[in-house]
């Protein structure tokens, strides 16, 4: 067994050996629109691909303790460890129900998004499995997407069609809900409650650092140009209702995937060109242009200033002059 907070299937084995610095790219990265972008980035930093061969990453989460970088890889079902002290990756447990989206409690316990078992579980620190939310008045959920944890410890997570919808990344199957909703889990009695129900594809989702905000993803438009590609700012009461959501940003080219926010509440979103830099009024800063589609990103390293990049087939990273605000 592993000492920390969660355990390794047995016979993982090491997938890639990679160099401590992983592949810099060629170019400069940083598109700037705004001078308070140049204010968060390095300028003696660069973006480094860590790891490819995967077929589509996602749901990055970071383990200070182990300096250790957890992530998806959805259609092979494969939840992977990129090892920030000897560069290398492997395989830390499959098959995965084709986890999705992954993050940590209060308790530093990993949380994951099985969009292809239609729930959301916690790892136990001996490995046992605990189902946190897999059906919502008698149906079962579409294929739970992307979670946070609040500082009181409940749980939040969305939960699209993306995974009955296709083969690729879960198992085709007949929409029990009746729509594809934002959820909340009591901390207290693990009660499921549905919070949004007007989304047609929510998907990364997030609170300011005063949790007085809760950020939403829209991607119906990957499905249907017709629909939405927005990311809605919701205000959160005392008792963790939510008031009417209004649109803080559009994101274009594609979709606005996973996001995290650092602690000056700067909003940074997976988009089809990278991750795109939104300040907390919504403004668009600037771009980190990655070479493939951006799904997820998350910070990480000793002093939360890694930004952490799963993007289509590849992992990769790159400093920067600000700090995430994280689980623990």
């Amino acid at each position: 067994m592993e000492a920390g907070p969660f355990r390794s299937e047995p016979a993982t084995g090491i997938i890639a050996a990679q160099p401590l610095q992983g592949e810099r790219l060629a170019g400069d990265p940083y598109e700037v629109l705004d001078p308070e972008f140049l204010e968060c980035i390095d300028p003696v930093g660069w973006v480094e691909k860590l790891h490819t061969g995967c077929r589509w990453a996602e749901g990055p989460v970071y383990f200070a303790e182990m300096r250790c970088l957890l992530f998806s890889d959805i259609p092979t079902q494969r939840l992977l460890r990129f090892d920030e002290q000897s560069g290398t990756v492997d395989v830390l447990r499959a098959p995965t129900g084709n986890g999705n989206g992954n993050t940590r409690d209060r308790e530093g316990r990993l949380l994951s998004c099985e969009q292809g078992r239609n729930r959301v579980v916690r790892y136990e620190p001996d490995g046992r499995l605990t189902i946190i939310a897999d059906s919502y008045e008698g149906g079962a959920l579409n294929s739970p997407n992307d979670v946070v944890v609040k500082s009181d410890g409940s749980i939040w997570f969305t939960d699209p069609n993306f995974g009955i919808i296709s083969e690729y990344v879960g198992n085709k199957a007949r929409q029990e809900q009746e729509s594809c909703g934002v959820y909340r889990v009591d901390p207290c009695d693990g009660s499921v409650r549905l919070m949004v129900d007007d989304f047609a594809m929510p998907n990364g989702l997030a609170f300011s650092p005063d949790e007085r905000l809760l950020y939403v993803a829209e991607s119906g438009w990957l499905i249907d140009p017709k629909l939405g590609h927005e990311i809605r700012a919701f205000e959160v009461g005392d008792d963790d209702s939510l008031g009417d959501g209004e649109v803080f940003a559009e994101v274009t080219p594609g979709i606005p995937d996973g996001f995290r926010i650092d602690c000056d509440g700067r909003l940074w979103v997976g988009a089809g060109d990278g991750v795109q830099c939104f300040a907390a009024d919504g403004r668009l800063l600037g771009k980190i242009l990655i070479p493939e589609a951006t799904a997820n990103l998350t910070f990480g390293g000793p002093k939360r200033n890694r930004l952490y990049i799963t993007a289509t087939t590849s992992l990769y990273a790159t400093y920067l002059n600000v700090t995430g605000v994280q689980s623990p």
